[in-house]
């Protein structure tokens, strides 16, 4: 863990104590600073105060005497209205930060020549985190992984000069960090999520510019230009000053990479170099993964990494669970967990990817529902419709997509399973897909995406009885 020992001394409010707001109160206490924190769920302060974290109902208290308030991401700054205890930090002037501010700060302070890589985008910020970190960690160096991707910031080992940082942003996160000072900032991509949280697209796509200005500020900026919003953000700040490095996989650029057909290009002043084929790499498979090597090739190159091993460095990435993760084959049936596909802009890419799918989609439906997706209704042979989307997505699908309405995962998972084996004994070749990619919140059956992606694993192996089968 990392103590925060910029706030020795200083009176802390925090409220949120679930995963990371429990590593940063711990962070707070042992670096010194004057503790109280809260949170709405008693349970949490109990658990809390067991681990020696000073309770205090933050309601009572006088905030003239408060630092700053570290908020939980989770927890509403803004919409659908802030939580009540952002109200009282605002009325009394109280900044408002978030734990990878408390990182960034002792970052800066105790090691300042250490790398931080931050990325961020609506969708494959989890996977270029990961591909960076191996990438990285096989050519040598020493790597920390974290933030919105596994391990909170703060429980990150002693700080040292000769660690490169890799964190994985939120825009939550990205509003509470208003000093980051990233070496390498990459926007992958933005399309319409998390609008309860931040109001408009407009504003949501504002506050994930923040990260690559900040980037551009102090190092250099990577961003994705195959979406409008993205394209806006890349001309602003060739505007404002040092043009960022572009990311395509639609069209060649004149600085940054793109892709073809599976093949990345470096590109410098106009002129290209075919840099690394990642085609036949089962966890790279598909576009939106050629968008996230070619930033994370970019990210190593600025650097200064060599890429002569990259290949060899790419071939072994071993994928992200639950993101296109292969959890078995049987029968020839390809089983697919892409539980991250929360919106239908992240189904789209894997259901771009495949052929022959029997499609399990459903859940707490996003705005725009699946609509969007038409292009790719041809590929389905078969839907599986669950949750409290099941309807609204049958009404899309009605006299596209043969579909089933099947109300729970377990089900769905029979179900398809049963469909796709039938399938493939009939059709001899053909690799047919059972693919979870639910274009849709988790919440209403499952308390996260992971939880809900562990339980299509569970459901595949139960579905399988214990024979034989290959593992993804």
């Amino acid at each position: 863990m990392i103590p925060a020992t910029r706030f020795d001394g200083q009176k802390i409010a925090l409220f949120g104590l679930g995963g990371s707001g429990l590593c940063a109160a711990l962070s707070l206490v042992a670096g010194g600073a004057r503790l109280e924190a809260f949170d709405d769920n008693p349970d949490r302060c109990r658990a809390a105060a067991n681990v020696g974290i000073p309770i205090a109902d933050l309601r009572d208290s006088d905030w003239a005497d408060y630092e700053a308030l570290v908020l939980s991401p989770g927890v509403p700054l803004t919409h659908p209205e802030p939580h009540w205890c952002v109200g009282l930090a605002k009325a009394a002037g109280v900044a408002i930060i978030g734990d990878i501010e408390i990182f960034e700060r002792e970052r800066m302070f105790h090691a300042p020549k250490s790398r931080l890589i931050a990325i961020t985008g609506t969708n494959g910020k989890s996977t270029t985190t990961a591909l960076i970190s191996h990438l990285l960690r096989t050519l040598g160096a020493k790597v920390a992984m974290g933030g919105n991707i596994g391990r909170a910031v703060l429980d990150f080992d002693k700080l040292s000069d000769d660690i490169t940082y890799v964190v994985e942003y939120s825009s939550y996160q990205i509003e509470l960090t208003p000093d980051t000072r990233p070496d390498v900032g990459i926007l992958l991509n933005l399309s319409p999520d998390h609008l309860d949280r931040h109001g408009t697209m407009a504003r949501y796509a504002d506050i994930k510019s923040h990260l690559v200005e900040a980037a551009s500020r102090h190092g250099i900026a990577i961003v994705g230009v195959d979406d409008e919003w993205c394209k806006k953000i890349a001309t602003n700040l060739q505007q404002a000053g040092p043009g960022p490095q572009m990311v395509s996989v639609k069209h060649p650029v004149d600085d940054g990479a793109y892709a073809q057909d599976g093949l990345i290009y470096i590109a410098e002043n106009g002129k290209s170099e075919m840099i690394a084929d990642i085609n036949g790499i089962e966890t790279l498979n598909g576009a939106h993964n050629w968008q996230n090597a070619g930033a994370a090739i970019l990210a190593l190159r600025t650097l200064g990494y060599g890429l002569d091993q990259l290949g060899e460095a790419l071939a072994s990435f071993p994928g992200l669970a639950h993101r296109m993760e292969l959890v078995a084959t049987l029968g020839g049936v390809r089983f697919i967990n892409d539980s991250k596909a929360t919106n239908a802009d992240a189904a789209a890419v894997s259901l771009a990817s495949y052929d022959d799918i029997f499609w399990i989609a459903g859940g707490r439906g996003k705005e725009g529902g699946i609509d969007t997706l038409a292009s790719s209704f041809g590929r389905i042979r078969h839907a599986f419709l669950i949750g409290e989307a099941a309807e609204n997505y049958g009404k899309s699908l009605s006299g596209k997509v043969s579909f089933t309405k099947n109300g729970d995962l377990v089900d769905a998972v029979r179900e398809a399973a049963r469909a796709a084996l039938d399938f493939a004994r009939k059709n001899e070749g053909a690799r047919p897909v059972v693919l979870l990619a639910p274009a849709a919140a988790s919440f209403d059956q499952f308390a996260n995406f992971e939880v809900r992606g562990d339980a299509f694993r569970k459901s595949v192996e139960e579905f399988a009885g214990g024979g034989a089968y290959s593992k993804g």
